[in-house]
C-alpha cells in the first residue's frame, strides 16, 4: 500500500523509537523467586520495534530515550549498539549515586512453561525517560533538520508518569509536522496506569494522541481498554474474540478516527505457556482487511517481544511499499520466529521472515 514517506534520502533515519529501555534480567529455565543467576538483555516495547527494523532487516534506525549516566546505563547502550541502533538521541542523566532522584529500568521476566504462564516483575519507578520533559529532546532538530521516516512509540511510555504522556505528545505533533508516519501500539498495561488515574486516565490519554496516529496497532484488550470501543456478542473478558468479530471493531474504529491509514492487531489463543495460537489481522483505508497465515499449536520459547517482532515486520513492509496482505504476513512470521528464541528482541534474520512469511517450514537448511 502507499503511505505518503518522505524520501529515505532527505532523512538520517528510516526509523525512531520513542519510550523506555530497560535492563531485562531473565532467570533462564529456572523461576524470578528462586534463581541465583540471571542472563541479561535490552527490551523496550517501543525499543524492540526499530531494534528488529534495523538488526533483522537492515533499516538505519536510532532510539529516543534517557537513562542514567552510570554502569547500568551503559551496560544498556551496549546492548543497543549491539542491536545496531543509533544512540546518538539518547539524554544522559547524571547519577546521584545510588537512585534517589533518578535510576534505570530494570525487568525481571521468566519464560513460563506448561501451565505455568509467563510472569514479569518491573522495577522502573522515577526512571530517567519517566522524567524526560518535551523541552530535553529537541524534536524539531531530530523530524525535521535529520529527517526520520517513521517513528515508533506507544502506551507503555505514555504511562510511565504524567509526564512522559506529555512528552510522547510533543513527539507525535512535531513529527506529524514534518511529514513523519507514526505508529502507535496501545499496548496496554493496567499495573502502569493504576496508580495515574487507571483506564479512565488511559483513555483519556490515548484518545488525544491518537489523533496523530497513521498506524494503530493493539489487540483487542487495548483497543477497549485505551480506545474505549466494545464489539457486540463478545465475553468480557474477550476471551472468544474471532477474526470476523474484531474486524467489526476495526470498522468502528476506523471511521472515530479517519487519520488512521493502517489497524493491525495479533489474534494469539493461549493453550498453555509452551503452545499458543498464532495469527494477525490487518486493515487499510484503501485496500481493506488482510488475515496473516493461522498458525495453531505454534511452539513458544519466550513468548515476550512477539507483538514488538510483529509490529516491526509490519512496519517493515509498509515502508518497503508492500501490500497490507504481505505486510501483515511478514509481521505474523517475524512474531512467531522471536517467540523462538530468549530476550525480549528478535533473532531472526530476514532471509527466516520471508522464508516462513512464504509459507517455508522448520527443516534443517543446509
Amino acid at each position: 500500500m502507499a503511505l505518503k514517506l518522505r524520501p529515505a534520502e532527505e532523512c538520517a533515519y528510516q526509523a525512531a523509537s520513542l519510550g523506555e529501555v530497560m535492563l531485562r534480567l531473565d532467570p533462564g529455565d529456572g523461576r524470578v523467586r528462586t534463581t541465583r543467576k540471571f542472563n541479561a538483555w535490552e527490551g523496550g516495547g517501543e525499543y524492540n520495534v526499530v531494534r528488529g527494523l534495523r538488526r533483522v532487516f537492515g533499516l538505519r534506525t536510532a532510539v529516543l530515550t534517557s537513562l542514567v549516566d552510570n554502569e547500568v546505563g551503559r551496560l544498556i547502550e551496549d546492548f543497543m549498539l549491539q542491536g545496531g541502533v543509533d544512540t546518538s538521541q539518547v539524554v544522559w542523566r547524571e547519577s546521584d549515586g545510588i537512585g534517589r532522584t533518578v535510576r534505570n529500568g530494570l525487568n525481571f521476566t521468566e519464560r513460563g512453561f506448561g501451565i505455568r504462564g509467563a510472569v514479569g516483575c518491573s522495577d522502573r519507578g522515577n526512571t530517567a525517560i519517566a522524567q524526560l520533559s518535551p523541552e530535553d529532546i529537541d524534536f524539531d532538530y531530530i523530524f525535521g533538520e535529520l529527517g526520520v521516516r517513521w517513528l515508533h512509540t506507544g502506551g507503555i511510555y505514555a504511562a510511565l508518569s504524567e509526564q512522559s504522556s506529555e512528552t510522547l505528545l510533543a513527539a507525535v505533533k512535531a513529527a506529524k509536522k514534518h511529514g513523519t508516519i507514526v505508529s502507535y501500539d496501545l499496548n496496554y498495561r493496567p499495573s502502569l496506569w493504576k496508580s495515574i488515574g487507571g483506564q479512565a486516565r488511559a483513555q483519556e490519554v490515548n484518545k488525544e494522541i491518537a489523533k496523530y496516529v497513521d498506524v494503530m496497532i493493539g489487540n483487542e484488550e487495548d483497543f477497549t481498554a485505551s480506545l474505549g470501543f466494545e464489539v457486540e456478542g463478545v465475553d468480557a473478558d474477550l476471551s472468544n474474540l474471532e477474526a470476523d468479530s474484531f474486524a467489526r471493531m476495526i470498522e468502528k474504529v476506523a471511521e472515530a478516527y479517519p487519520n488512521f491509514q493502517v489497524i493491525a492487531t495479533t489474534m494469539r489463543g493461549v493453550r498453555s505457556a509452551s503452545i499458543n495460537d498464532w495469527g494477525a489481522i490487518a486493515w487499510s483505508r484503501d485496500e481493506g482487511f488482510a488475515q496473516a497465515t493461522q498458525r495453531n499449536e505454534l511452539e513458544i520459547f519466550d513468548r515476550v517481544g512477539g507483538g514488538d517482532s510483529f509490529a516491526s515486520g509490519l512496519i517493515y513492509g509498509l515502508i518497503t511499499g508492500e501490500s497490507i496482505a504481505t505486510a501483515v504476513e511478514y509481521g505474523a512470521a517475524h512474531g512467531a520466529l522471536a517467540m523462538t528464541t530468549p530476550g525480549d528482541t528478535s533473532m531472526a534474520n530476514k532471509a527466516e521472515v520471508l522464508k516462513v512469511a512464504g509459507g517455508g517450514n522448520a527443516r534443517v537448511d543446509r
